[in-house]
């Protein structure tokens, strides 16, 4: 009873304070709030997660999750209320509320979003903070696991290795990135090469759609699991996912070799190109380019970073470096052995000897502004080029590339089995990331100058129609769509660089699922125009040709 009552009092409190606040607004009332409170059950009460901005928590709550200071500012757009949701009647109301009531809902995992798209937006806002569902359910018998999309990947590798230290599961080498927005846009990691993406390796998922209702991967049927694994936020909310676990051996072996340009490091990741998507699929070497002092006359120079995760012995791993890539000259002294658990501590830069439980927690190591692009190799760049890149880069300074190979499994999968398309003919991935402390609005328009001029150089020697992005490396300069009466010629700016030709599948099915575009963002999928789909299908059988694609992009 004096929960109950407790709980009332703290609604009625919210409701005062939104009539107050806004009562010349039709956005958002006490109207919205009792719809919330009538569409949750009595048990879960949901004034208990809800966080208005004169609540004495709301900008903690708000900034837990922030992990990009550029909208961490006084005039970064906040939402009109925060909702923390501990039960799944929590999800569906604020979804059938939100839809009722005119207002945008931003769903927010772990808060990895580069630009911040998962909790700000320009229009009267919801956001719904997915932190507390966070619960995982390990069967190691059966090899899979039930996870929460609030969990994190350092929760989850923990929770894994606490049954088995001879299963994993391959997914992204930063621990406090959410599940949730990590696998919905893929989910990429230092085992592709040998297990593919998370998305590969997701076999059920929990979802509450448009109409407030939780669907599995039989009630949601295979075109709606098809489009959730990869193809970003826009067809609900995920509550869960049921991941298949994948063997690891007891001890693996990691290394870090780093060359710079007068140690011979172009001629290095030249060779690189070659040999890193075609090495044993249980090698991955991941290649950083940066900038760092120490050159000849004290002048900054390149510097080349080879980090490496070997499923296998220090032993085998020399034998494949030997033969394969003997350019780099790694010793014996160079390799590492230790638990898969633990090398997930040694990719994100802790000092070895950590204690693992330290992938329990949930703040990052650092916390900056940040830029990132991303970018797909179809061919090797000539050395001549190579040159030109690394006296770009000396002259910006501050931008790194990140390159991430592929091959292997990551092959073998159809670039249609999952909205993800990059897959055969990709050598690798390039991230561009710049991570700056001044708080200036001149040094975040210098960076981010920084990191586009960067990427323009590189366009002679990236893929080309599309020039391929990778969704999670959320990028707005790819466009953004208003959502307007273009909103599909707007979408496919952005949409095809992503998914390619998947883009039109999931046009079409986000049309059937979400037909008033509800789950929308800058860079959402969006629904087809009334028109299209009246004049090329019925609904009922929404999959078009491409002939009506066609007529309606030109």
């Amino acid at each position: 009873m004096g929960t109950s009552s407790s709980s009332m009092i703290s609604l009625i409190s919210i409701i005062l304070w939104f009539s107050l606040s806004w009562a010349t607004s039709d956005s958002i009332h006490g109207d919205f709030l009792q719809c919330l409170s009538g569409q949750t059950q009595s048990a879960h009460p949901i004034s208990e997660v809800l966080y208005a901005p004169d609540n004495s928590s709301y900008s903690s709550v708000l900034e837990a999750y922030i992990r990009n200071r550029r909208f961490n500012t006084s005039t970064t757009p906040k939402p009109r209320l925060i909702i923390t949701p501990t039960h799944e009647s929590h999800i569906q109301a604020a979804i059938i509320c939100c839809k009722k009531h005119r207002l945008q809902l931003k769903v927010r995992s772990g808060g990895h979003d580069y630009e911040g798209v998962s909790y700000v937006s320009h229009l009267p806002f919801i956001l719904l903070d997915m932190f507390n569902l966070r619960s995982i359910t390990v069967d190691i018998e059966n090899e899979r696991a039930w996870v929460q999309a609030g969990a994190t990947l350092g929760e989850v590798y923990y929770r894994i290795a606490e049954k088995s230290r001879t299963h994993a599961f391959p997914a992204g080498v930063c621990p406090t990135v959410g599940v949730g927005g990590h696998f919905t846009g893929g989910g990429y990691g230092n085992m592709m090469r040998k297990y593919g993406l998370s998305i590969d390796n997701i076999v059920d998922a929990e979802l509450v759609d448009v109409n407030g209702r939780i669907l599995n991967r039989k009630s949601m049927g295979e075109d709606l699991f098809w489009a959730i694994r990869g193809g970003g936020p826009s067809f609900g909310v995920i509550i869960s996912y049921k991941i298949k676990l994948v063997k690891v051996p007891a001890t693996v072996t990691v290394f870090r070799v780093l060359r710079t340009l007068e140690e011979n490091a172009t001629d290095i990741v030249y060779q690189w190109q070659h040999v890193a998507d075609k090495l044993d699929e249980d090698l991955f070497i991941r290649l950083i380019m940066d900038v760092v002092d120490g050159g000849r006359s004290g002048e900054q120079t390149g510097r080349a970073t080879f980090i490496a995760l070997f499923l296998g012995s220090s032993e085998r791993l020399l034998s494949v470096m030997n033969r394969s890539f003997p350019e780099l000259g790694l010793q014996s002294s160079d390799c590492i052995k230790m638990s898969w658990l633990e090398s997930v501590l040694f990719w994100t830069n802790f000092e070895i000897g950590t204690p693992v439980e330290a992938l329990l927690d949930r703040k990052p190591q650092v916390l900056v502004h940040l830029k990132r692009k991303s970018d797909y190799l179809k061919e090797l760049i000539p050395k001549a080029g190579l040159e030109g890149i690394w006296k770009k880069m000396i002259e910006l300074k501050k931008p790194l590339m990140a390159f991430n190979p592929y091959g292997g499994k990551m092959a073998e999968i159809s670039p249609s089995a999952t909205p993800f398309p990059h897959r055969v003919g990709y050598l690798c991935k390039i991230q561009y990331a710049t991570n700056w402390e001044e708080e200036e609005s001149e040094a975040t328009e210098r960076y981010l100058n920084f990191t586009r001029q960067l990427y323009n150089y590189m366009t002679p020697f990236v893929s080309k129609s599309p020039r391929a992005s990778y969704l999670p490396y959320r990028d707005l300069d790819l466009g953004i769509n208003l959502h307007g009466k273009n909103s599909l010629s707007e979408g496919r700016t952005y949409g095809i660089k992503y998914f390619k030709s998947n883009y039109n599948k999931l046009v079409q099915i986000k049309t059937k699922v979400d037909p008033g575009n509800f789950f929308r963002s800058e860079q959402s999928i969006p629904t087809l125009p009334y028109q299209m789909v009246t004049k090329c299908v019925p609904l009922s059988n929404i999959f078009l040709n491409s002939h009506c694609f066609n007529e309606w992009y030109t």
